[in-house]
């Protein structure tokens, strides 16, 4: 049987033969694969086992119970028989024995603490989902940073090309006479910062590729290539994992109540008591080691519970309200993190149509200016400064893009869908 874990392997392989040249990634196979490498994921088969454990020994408590148990004493008087021949009990007195009690009333409660230690393991298990579900906030950061980075790198390339574009143009003007050669070096200066952003740019996106490797525990490098995420559709649910461990949290304390009025139960048991005494045990007037036996039923009451049985039950009921408060709690604060992200997610879309409008207007622009600049019409600081802007606004547009898809993806992660 193919395992989850098997899937992931699977899927990686298929996102690596997807080119020869390049590693490619999805933003759910980072997920996938962040979560079964991290080393709190291994908790899960230890949690398990304990469970195993746990519930093994819960079950061998009705097996016979075995007790081996001894006594010296010294007793300043002992029975004095009215008989002239009467034997003297001695003041010293000896005794060994064992006791095979098995239980016969106790299946309820065992099959209560079974079920109770069962339902405990489940919500451990359950509260490293949680905790393993905010791994996928830190890969979306680290996807996205790299997404944007990626974004500007590209285009930086552009605004190289105009400034080189411009270049040409001065230089051209200069060899006619007709602008300073001071024009040529403002250029190149700022050629040369372009370039310093693409070694910035450069080592912040190894930095996060490094970042994210180590989380998915696969080595990435500048071939590595990411996939833009799918837009994702809106949806008003939440399927949360804690909101599971809520409702595993309720049914322990369930299991707690069964438990605890297992309490007042009379508890039955055969026993079988054997060994060695002196005097014995059965017969004070043998004064000699003598073997004996007594078996039979035994019955145990703890009247005592029935002082604290309601309180504990109290209690059980406090918590059980304690944890519906704050599952009521966590719903009310996701839905206003949910409705805050909705908001922002609408902001960028119509940010992103303006940042669109803005670009093809500053294009136009800075496409006049590079005529003007080959007619001598305008300095080399008036292109720069027009290409300068329509840098901006295309690097603003990258960024909100990238904001947009990462606010959608944040939100799924919110709701958990």
């Amino acid at each position: 049987m193919i395992t989850q874990k098997d899937m992931v392997r699977i899927l990686l392989l298929l996102a690596i033969s997807f080119s020869c040249s390049a590693q490619v990634l999805t933003i759910e196979l980072c997920y996938e694969m962040a979560k079964q490498n991290y080393p709190l994921a291994r908790q899960r088969e230890l949690l398990m086992q304990g469970n195993e454990y746990a519930v093994s020994n819960i079950a061998r408590g009705n097996l016979p119970q075995l007790l081996v148990s001894g006594q010296y004493s010294y007793q300043s008087e002992v029975v004095k028989l009215p008989f002239p021949e009467s034997p003297q009990i001695p003041k010293n007195q000896y005794r060994v024995y064992g006791e095979i009690n098995q239980p016969l009333t106790d299946l309820i409660t065992l099959r209560r603490q079974k079920e109770s230690q069962e339902a405990t393991a489940l919500s451990q298990v359950q509260n490293l989902e949680v905790e393993l579900f905010k791994l996928r906030e830190r890969v979306d950061q680290l996807y996205f940073g790299i997404l944007l980075l990626s974004e500007q790198a590209t285009q930086n390339e552009f605004l190289k090309k105009d400034i080189r574009n411009g270049l040409e143009r001065v230089q051209a003007a200069v060899a006619n006479g007709v602008d300073f050669k001071t024009s040529v070096t403002k250029m190149q200066a700022e050629l040369l910062k372009a370039e310093q952003r693409d070694i910035d740019l450069a080592f912040s996106k190894k930095s996060f590729l490094d970042m994210l490797g180590l989380l998915i525990h696969q080595p990435l490098n500048e071939q590595t290539v990411l996939q833009w995420p799918v837009e994702v559709e809106t949806n008003s649910q939440i399927n949360r994992p804690e909101l599971k461990w809520f409702n595993f949290q309720s049914q322990v304390l369930d299991q707690q109540t069964k438990l605890i009025n297992t309490k007042t139960i009379p508890k039955f048991s055969l026993f079988l008591q054997g060994g060695w005494g002196q005097p014995s045990p059965l017969n004070l007037v043998n004064a000699t080691l003598t073997g004996y036996y007594i078996g039979g039923v035994r019955l145990n009451w703890a009247i005592s519970n029935f002082y604290t049985i309601n309180n504990e039950r109290k209690i059980v009921e406090v918590n059980k309200n304690i944890i519906t408060t704050q599952r009521e709690t966590f719903l009310l604060n996701t839905q206003q993190t949910m409705s805050k992200q909705n908001a922002e997610i609408e902001k960028l879309k119509l940010l992103l149509q303006k940042d669109s409008e803005i670009v093809d207007l500053l294009s136009s622009v800075k496409k006049t200016s590079a005529d003007q600049l080959q007619n001598g019409v305008i300095t080399s600081h008036d292109y720069l400064r027009e290409v300068n802007a329509e840098d901006l606004a295309k690097q603003n547009a990258a960024l909100h893009k990238v904001q947009l898809a990462m606010a959608q993806y944040n939100l799924k992660t919110t709701s958990g869908n």
